[in-house]
């Protein structure tokens, strides 16, 4: 059986291990573009040892930034940058990943630091938000306008326009953002899509839109590279977007050409009560691996080494998404591979500190 060390070919792509840098926004752009933080953030988790190294959501336009500091990939202008981090990434011996997104309506928001759970208005530095429905998020948020059928075309052109500028910055993986309540996971829930035409209504309708969207990404997407989405597998609300669904969901998408669906949850009702605790995702991930077929990524509370290698090792996931605890510990599978008794090469700048009863400082 794998394990957490062992490799993960997918296409023409071979991760050197199951551990992946999950998508947390750092909300430290100025108009979409990265920066030294995003180099330094990115560029140290492949330092640390991580086979896939995915960037925060980056928005496909400008409305569908979270917030005004997100990151974007709308321009050919982004991509220099991001080319900058992806080579050094990939000079780390990790594979460079990107996430594309729009938010919908949980666009146009302040820095979650502030936190106010509001919609920025325009004087506040935020924009005109868009949704499936005229339905807000939340209490203080403000009423989205319902996208029109054109205003869907443009919004795939755009992912589409993403996924080229991420060819040329050097990303080997895309994943396309269907999850945590944002558009495309709006689409899927009958919660906030209350739509009576094509793309709402029935689950096929439901649907469309993000199979539109993978369709479209994969005519562009090599062949050889491999195509990812983040679901949210359910909304935690009785009527909502379920298990179900997302099996049936998985089922269609994988003809389409994607090659791992990324299992998270929530996000759609700000009331919806979640039974947080660690690894309380992970039978997800198993349940859409053994009912689609598909490969899968679990995440959520994922800390120890142990109940990683323990998610991989019994088949219940094929990677492993940490996102908290590769914040606290940036060099955390180094740490993981010693407790678990396996080899990997750490930086030779960093040998001396890995080797057995070394002092911290070596003096010349």
């Amino acid at each position: 059986m794998s394990h957490l060390f062992a490799p993960l070919t997918l296409r023409s792509i071979t991760l050197p291990n199951r551990i992946a840098v999950s998508p947390m926004c750092q909300y430290s752009c100025t108009e979409g573009f990265a920066n030294d933080w995003h180099l330094v953030h990115l560029g140290s988790r492949a330092t640390g040892g991580a086979g896939l190294i995915f960037t925060e959501a980056a928005a496909v336009t400008p409305q569908g930034r979270i917030s005004p500091a997100d990151l974007g990939i709308w321009s050919d202008s982004h991509v220099e940058f991001l080319g900058r981090i992806t080579h050094f990434i990939a000079q780390r011996g990790s594979v460079a990943g990107i996430q594309l997104a729009h938010a919908g309506r949980k666009a146009s928001t302040p820095p979650p630091w502030e936190n106010r759970a509001v919609t920025l208005n325009e004087a506040e530095g935020g924009w005109p938000i868009v949704a499936p429905s005229a339905i807000p998020f939340d209490a203080g948020c403000i009423v989205p306008t319902a996208l029109g059928e054109n205003d869907i075309k443009e919004i795939t052109t755009a992912f589409v326009q993403a996924a080229r500028r991420s060819l040329q910055a050097g990303f080997h993986i895309a994943e396309i953002h269907a999850a945590h309540g944002y558009l495309l996971h709006q689409f899927l829930s009958p919660l906030s899509n209350q739509r009576t035409d094509q793309y709402g209504g029935s689950f096929e309708n439901r649907t469309r839109l993000l199979k539109e969207i993978v369709s479209e990404v994969r005519k562009i997407w090599p062949d050889e590279l491999p195509l990812f989405v983040r679901i949210s597998v359910t909304d935690w609300v009785e009527g909502g977007w379920d298990l179900e669904q997302s099996v049936e969901l998985v089922r269609q998408l994988l003809p389409l050409g994607v090659d791992l669906v990324d299992c998270s949850s929530g996000g759609t009702d700000p009331l919806a009560r979640i039974p947080l605790g660690p690894g309380y995702q992970t039978a997800f991930a198993e349940q859409i691996r053994r009912k689609s077929g598909s490969k899968t990524g679990a995440v959520g509370l994922i800390t120890a080494p142990a109940q990683a290698d323990h998610i991989i090792r019994s088949g219940q996931a094929d990677l492993v998404l940490l996102a908290r605890e590769l914040l606290r510990d940036p060099y955390w599978p180094l740490r993981a591979a010693k407790e678990l008794d396996h080899v990997i090469p750490w930086p030779a700048q960093y040998v001396r500190a890995a080797a057995a009863n070394t002092p911290a400082y070596m003096p010349h």
